[in-house]
Formats: structure tokens, sequence, C-alpha cells
């Protein structure tokens, strides 16, 4: 599963780029360059998704195939902590932690887009849940 959230990006009359999210309207942001409104874009999605995450907001799924858009994708931290949140589904952390055979406070971890699991985490996590881990670089 690949979380990346379509955003439109506009050059601006003055000069720089604008970048909004389409599934997120009041997230938006700019740069100099449409490079650097990208890189931007990934950033702000990254810490609006990161407090969607700790208040417990519900996160909607990306749109798909939206024309003219491009896929941006948040930090690792806060995609491991979605794809985590997302495969618990209904589960209880309560259920997560006695099947890794480990404590609530390190299940919640799991979902912390301000902690770095280590692989071994995940992917236990993965097989608790009855997935797999898979990695790629890009």
């Amino acid at each position: 599963m690949q979380i990346r959230y379509p955003a439109t990006i506009e050059e601006q009359p003055g000069g720089g780029f604008f970048v909004q999210f389409i599934d997120f309207p009041d997230t938006f942001t700019e740069g100099q360059t449409e490079e650097e409104a990208l890189f931007n874009a990934a950033e702000v999605l990254s810490v609006m998704l990161d407090l969607k995450l700790e208040d417990g907001a519900v996160i909607p799924a990306p749109t798909l195939n939206a024309e003219g858009s491009y896929y941006i994708a948040p930090d690792a931290k806060t995609q491991a902590a979605m794809l985590v949140r997302g495969t618990r589904g209904d589960r209880s952390l309560s259920d997560l932690a006695r099947a890794l055979e480990t404590s609530w406070p390190s299940a919640r971890r799991l979902e912390d887009p301000r902690h770095w699991p280590s692989l071994k985490s995940l992917d236990r996590a993965a097989a608790a849940l009855g997935k797999r881990l898979v990695l790629s670089f890009e």
C-alpha cells in the first residue's frame, strides 16, 4: 500500500509556485522553484498527517487518478505510523500488543509518527496483522 496524496501546483504571477492538496484543502505551501515547492509539500503533508494521527482523527484515503496532480508521499515515520494504524483497523492496541508479546506503550509507539520503529518491529507488527513488510527505494 502506497501512501501518496495528490496535490496541484500552480505557478504564481509574481514568481514561485503554490501547492495545495486535493484531499486536504486546508493544507498548502509554496516555494520559489517547483522543486522547492514539492519538497515543502512533502514536509507540510507529514506535519498535517502527524497531527491527525496524534488526535486520532479519521484520515481519508488518497484520491486516485487525479488528473494533472503530483502524488506526494509523507516522510517514512508518518507512512509507517499510518500503515500500522490502517492495517490494525478495528483491532485494539491491546490486541496488537498481546500478538506482539509486548506492552501497550510499545504497540502505541508503532503508530506514533515521532517515533522511528525498527524494521524488526515493523516486520513483527505486519506479521501479527496478517501482512508482510515490503520496502522500496524511489
